[in-house]
């Protein structure tokens, strides 16, 4: 177990236009995990997403599966 902090960050793609989610990839490596939160509620609970899982995310809206809205 590491007790080296969180770093949260958000895509620069955001335009803060409130509706983003922050990422902390910084642990992926050692957790397996990619911590996500909503941006708006930085203080709320964060969900862990396996890096597969955060991977195959990705993936999706880089290749626009998930369409556009």
């Amino acid at each position: 177990m590491t007790t080296e902090s969180l770093r949260w960050y958000k895509s620069s793609y955001s335009a803060n236009g409130g509706n983003c989610i922050e990422v902390a990839a910084n642990l992926t490596a050692t957790t397996g995990t990619v911590p996500v939160r909503d941006s708006k509620q930085v203080c709320g609970p964060n969900l862990l997403v396996s890096t597969n899982a955060f991977s195959s995310f990705v993936e999706g809206v880089r290749t626009g599966e998930f369409g556009r809205v």
